[in-house]
């Protein structure tokens, strides 16, 4: 039978946490979802929709981001890993499939790596290898250093396009509207802490080691993390499958109709 949803502020280790958990067939392994930078779990809400009901989704919003309170001090991707650990712990599971887009891509790959036991099956979604990595063009990392875009609807009808890639190009004001309607703003210092644990991180070395069944996905437009990263994960992720798409770094939201059955069809495959 079906769960119910719940949304709630979880205790873990002395962090609060907002958490929602959206309910699935009983037995089915869930799937954590580990959003990009200054993202709150609402962002994914079109995605988490078009996917297989049978599969419970666990969404948070990191320390600092959307209504997750501020840390007592920065993090590395190691001491979130942690923590998401045993916010899974808390909720009851032992292991989860994990999904990261764009930033929550690199912690998802430490998640894989750090705590192999709690990961089941991985899916990379628009992210790289980190600090070794092809990089997007200068104008668009100036771009991602503050959080402007989630703050100023305007701006980010302007840059839309040039920042995000695919439909944003055509229809920025269609993914203006989905990126301040669906997503709630932290603060800025929570921002400055998302920068600031990725900071010298790279998943290069390790990639080799995974031994989780990886869906790598990328759009064949994405300005921010070009699809040459996927590519290069993929090469190095020895169980992996590419899966390219045509359209940009918001893929999940845009083509959430599109990318949702391939997901899906990939956690459920024996």
């Amino acid at each position: 039978m079906y769960t119910t949803d719940s949304l709630r502020d979880l205790a873990v280790d002395g962090q609060v946490m907002r958490v929602a958990v959206r309910g699935g067939l009983r037995g089915v392994v869930p799937l954590l979802l580990i959003n990009g930078i200054g993202a709150s779990l609402e962002l994914l809400e079109p995605f988490v929709a078009a996917l297989d009901p049978a599969i419970e989704v666990i969404r948070f919003d990191v320390p600092g981001v959307g209504g997750s309170p501020m840390p007592a001090w920065p993090y590395r991707f190691t001491g979130l890993c942690r923590l998401i650990g045993r916010m899974l712990t808390t909720l009851g599971y032992d292991q989860a499939d994990v999904l990261g887009i764009s930033w929550g891509g690199g912690v998802a790959q430490h998640f894989a790596f750090a705590q192999s036991s709690r990961c089941r099956r991985l899916v990379l979604v628009s992210t790289g290898t980190g600090a070794i990595m092809v990089p997007a063009r200068p104008a668009v990392l100036a771009r991602m250093i503050t959080p402007r875009r989630y703050l100023d609807r305007g701006y980010l009808t302007r840059v839309a396009g040039e920042l995000y890639g695919g439909s944003a190009r055509t229809d920025p004001e269609a993914v203006a509207a989905a990126m301040n309607s669906r997503n709630r703003v932290g603060s800025a210092r929570g921002y400055l802490y998302q920068l600031a644990a990725g900071t010298g991180w790279t998943s290069v070395p390790f990639l080799p080691l995974l031994r989780q069944p990886t869906l790598i996905i990328s759009g064949d437009d994405d300005p921010i993390i070009p699809v040459a990263n996927a590519r290069l994960m993929h090469r190095l992720i020895r169980d992996s499958r590419l899966h390219v798409f045509g359209g940009g770094h918001l893929g999940l939201v845009t083509e959430a109709t599109q990318l949702a059955p391939v997901v899906s069809e990939f956690l459920a495959a024996p």
